[in-house]
């Protein structure tokens, strides 16, 4: 029958190979003049990168060891994918949007916002994730691919108004599994919203892995049929990261649409603190992946370019010490709140059913008293 497909496509008709600036040794890669992700990166900005990988890793321990302490409620390490999310949002615009889920410790730090600005969130505060706003940053999206769809309605309000400015959405590679996703990938290509995705595959939803979330080869190769550029990264590669979105970006800010960016990376810790990742991966896997660490490679590399030093490894175990006794200072012995200020904050004037459901907790509470 014609236009029918008789058989899928091998791997040989599909091979995408992922963008690749510095090899897992450290080393550069060989790029030609004419490859459009090749960057002349100044030294002040390799060393930044460094800076802000490393501090969002130091944050991540902090983060989660006060959780363990009973300080926070919650916490989702981003552990291993420091290098994804570092080099999509460093080559971004202050103007430019952010729409995250809830790993993007690093994007946050290079908007400015604080450790007891994101503390709070996860503290269960009910001003967590003010201020965020104010930095071009949405608020920490829980719900699984829903903040897709509010990323495009930012960069279509954007296109009406005349701005130049794009969005970037954080996604998990869950979250395409999502219908949301779906509609928001779909509507953004119908229309050429300026609207960049981009998917951390950390190869586990939870604890189902990407092979199971998928027939097709690969997350990027989903961006045909949606009818915008797919591209796979690595990762693991802050330079490749900075590179392919940057590229992703202008396209989006010359009229060109929105790009589907696949960076393939590794979720070294569990889901969040309430998982056992040690139930569904091997320690095998774990091993291989934590072979291929952002940070060291990234160090390594620096190293061999004479960008690293002693006085820059100094000057970022300074800034982490100091970040983290931030945090720990707004957390540590916060005060606690009143769990019932949740149905306060819903609406303008709290409604009938939330004032019940309110006085009803109130009853529970005062019989365990």
């Amino acid at each position: 029958m014609a236009g029918s497909v008789s058989a899928p496509l091998t791997s040989v008709d599909v091979e995408m190979e992922p963008v690749q600036l510095v090899a897992p040794d450290g080393t550069p890669t060989t790029t030609s003049t004419a490859d459009p992700y090749r960057r002349d990166f100044p030294p002040e900005t390799l060393a930044w990168l460094y800076e802000s990988m490393v501090v969002t890793r130091d944050l991540d321990v902090e983060f989660v060891n006060l959780q363990r302490q009973g300080e926070l409620a919650l916490f989702a390490s981003c552990r291993g994918q420091e290098a994804a999310q570092i080099g999509a949002s460093a080559c971004l615009r202050k103007t430019d949007w952010m729409f995250p889920q809830y790993r993007e410790i690093g994007a946050f730090l290079l908007r400015g916002i604080t450790p007891a600005q994101i503390g709070a969130v996860w503290r269960g505060k009910w001003h967590g994730g003010l201020g965020f706003t104010d930095k071009c940053v949405a608020p920490i999206a829980i719900p699984i691919g829903t903040h897709g769809l509010h990323a495009v309605g930012a960069a279509m309000a954007a296109q009406r108004l005349g701005e130049d400015s794009v969005t970037l959405a954080f996604l998990g590679d869950g979250a395409t599994s999502e219908g949301d996703a779906h509609e928001a990938l779909n509507f953004a290509a119908v229309f050429k919203a300026p609207c960049v995705f981009f998917v951390t595959n950390n190869q586990w939803a939870i604890s189902v892995p990407v092979s199971h979330q998928m027939a097709a080869p690969s997350i990027a190769h989903r961006a045909v049929a949606y009818g915008m550029p797919g591209v796979r990264v690595d990762g693991n590669d802050v330079l490749a990261c900075f590179a392919v979105t940057s590229e992703a970006a202008k396209r989006a800010r010359d009229g060109g649409g929105p790009t589907l960016i696949e960076a393939l990376t590794y979720r070294m810790g569990p889901h969040t603190t309430s998982d056992d990742p040690t139930r569904y991966r091997s320690d095998d896997e774990v091993a291989q992946w934590a072979a291929r660490d952002p940070i060291t490679r990234y160090r390594t590399y620096l190293q061999s370019v004479g960008v690293w030093s002693d006085r820059l490894e100094e000057r970022v175990g300074a800034r982490s010490k100091r970040l983290r006794a931030e945090l720990r200072d707004a957390i540590v012995g916060a005060e606690d709140f009143d769990v019932t200020e949740m149905f306060d904050t819903v609406y303008h004037d709290i409604t009938p059913d939330l004032v019940a459901q309110r006085e009803q907790l109130r009853a529970e509470r005062a019989k365990e008293a």
